[in-house]
């Protein structure tokens, strides 16, 4: 007669130890699940109203300007106390045809890139699909590898980066920046940079003799303009762009514009000045990134591990 016991204890052991491991695995697991279903529902609901937002102005954008300059200009509305004729003469630009097209079809690229991937993670998570997992973290691998290389790339070659963006925030003034009706987003973008931040063109007003609409524009105008009214010194609400000095556009100096004030080293001067912040920023971001990638392979690796214990068991 043979003498179980000790294997008996042994087996019993063993299974406790299994089941202890188990349960400090599936804790982690668990706290890795539930968050990884929390951030990814927020960006499922985000992104499905800016998806929703998007499609409606593609679709319909009469619909969307007359409920925006209704609701903003009403006397019921929302914004009735401090509603002017600047500010419906702003908004009646801002939601012009050409600028909400634009628009809706940003929205709809970014509301549609986050969404794919938040619900790769989310249904991922909830299902336990190692297969989901693993798509949705190699996409935030991909995505983080791509701002990692970036980030070196303009480090390492700065005065190529700086070229290369200066050349492309001309082409944009040269191409599209006009000034009167019918602004497009390009140009309504360019007024609030300049305006908030008081400067003009991409390195001064000289970027404006290669402006093809200004010129154009400007010619038909007879007014002899050199510069838009957001490079001038502005009075009031920096959103009406009111000159202070209204001879401004025809003859502008230091002393009525920021004619040689460029934008791109006013913006490169912030930056600097606030490289702390935008250094917490990019730590940020990257840390919730890898975060996300290092639970969803943990929550992938549990899962596997779960499946081959009730497969042996």
């Amino acid at each position: 007669m043979t003498n179980k016991g000790p294997e008996k204890k042994w087996f019993l052991t063993e299974q406790l130890n299994l089941h202890i491991v188990r349960m400090v695995a599936d804790c982690g697991a668990n706290c890795a699940r539930w968050l990884l279903c929390l951030s990814n529902f927020i960006f499922i609901v985000v992104s499905t109203g800016v998806l929703i937002v998007g499609t409606w102005l593609a679709a319909d954008k009469a619909s969307f300007i007359n409920l925006t300059l209704n609701a903003t200009t009403s006397k019921y509305g929302p914004a009735s106390i401090n509603a002017n004729e600047d500010a419906e003469m702003i908004l009646k630009e801002f939601v012009e045809p050409a600028v909400i097209e634009q628009a809706a079809y940003i929205l709809i690229a970014l509301g549609a890139f986050i969404f794919i991937i938040s619900f790769l993670g989310y249904c991922g998570a909830i299902k336990e699909s190692r297969v989901l997992l693993t798509a949705y973290g190699i996409f935030l691998i991909i995505i983080f590898a791509l701002q990692v290389t970036l980030m070196l790339l303009s480090t390492m070659y700065k005065s190529h980066a700086d070229q290369h963006s200066k050349g492309f925030l001309k082409s944009t003034l040269a191409k599209y920046y006009t000034i009167g009706d019918n602004k497009d987003a390009v140009t309504l973008s360019w007024d609030l940079i300049m305006a908030q931040m008081s400067c003009c063109g991409v390195d001064g007003y000289q970027d404006f003799r290669n402006a093809k609409l200004f010129a154009q524009r400007s010619s038909a105008e007879g007014l002899g303009r050199q510069v838009p009214e957001s490079c001038c010194i502005l009075s009031g609400d920096h959103l009406s762009l009111k000159p202070e000095d209204p001879s401004c556009i025809g003859s502008p100096t230091e002393s009525n514009s920021y004619l040689s004030t460029g934008c791109y080293n006013k913006f490169s001067t912030m930056v600097n000045v606030n490289i702390d912040m935008v250094i917490g920023v990019v730590v940020v971001v990257a840390a919730t990134q890898l975060l996300a990638i290092i639970f969803s392979f943990c929550l992938c690796r549990a899962v596997g591990q779960e499946r081959d214990y009730h497969y042996k068991y």
